[in-house]
């Protein structure tokens, strides 16, 4: 197996479905209870039958003591970068440290466009992507 130069991790990935949000904090707690590293969910803000990653990630965080919580990935085009890195940010604090972010470019762009956000082209998709890459990191640097 290659050595990738750090400990590997494992968690798990909870399809963050509207119906079934006690049964999602219930995972939560027993990947947490299990020792696992991680739980993530999808962000699909457009998806009316999922709930909104950045909140479901909140109540997860709340309800374990030690397993990192992240979107799996959030979704940039909906989420402007310097109002998601306060939001993990936040998340991070409140949670001892245990937010992480995954972002990528975008898709299922007839839904981003009906919710208001911007249609891409993929260049404009890695474009803003690294932009976004930018301004988190700057929002994240002390001073």
């Amino acid at each position: 197996m290659a050595d990738y130069g750090h400990d590997l991790s494992f968690g798990i990935f909870v399809t963050p479905k509207a119906d079934a949000g006690p049964h999602i904090i219930e995972l939560a707690r027993r990947a947490d209870a299990a020792g696992l590293d991680w739980v993530s969910v999808q962000d699909h803000p457009y998806q009316p039958a999922f709930l909104d990653a950045m909140t479901l990630l909140t109540a997860i965080a709340a309800a374990t003591e030690r397993v990192a919580v992240f979107p799996n990935v959030a979704n940039l085009p909906l989420r402007p970068p310097a109002v998601l890195a306060r939001a993990v940010a936040s998340l991070d604090i409140l949670s001892g440290g245990r937010a992480e972010l995954g972002i990528g470019t975008g898709a299922f762009w007839d839904a981003i466009a009906a919710m208001g956000g911007p249609r891409r082209s993929p260049r404009e998709s890695v474009d803003a992507l690294r932009e976004a890459i930018a301004v988190i990191r700057a929002l994240w640097t002390p001073g």
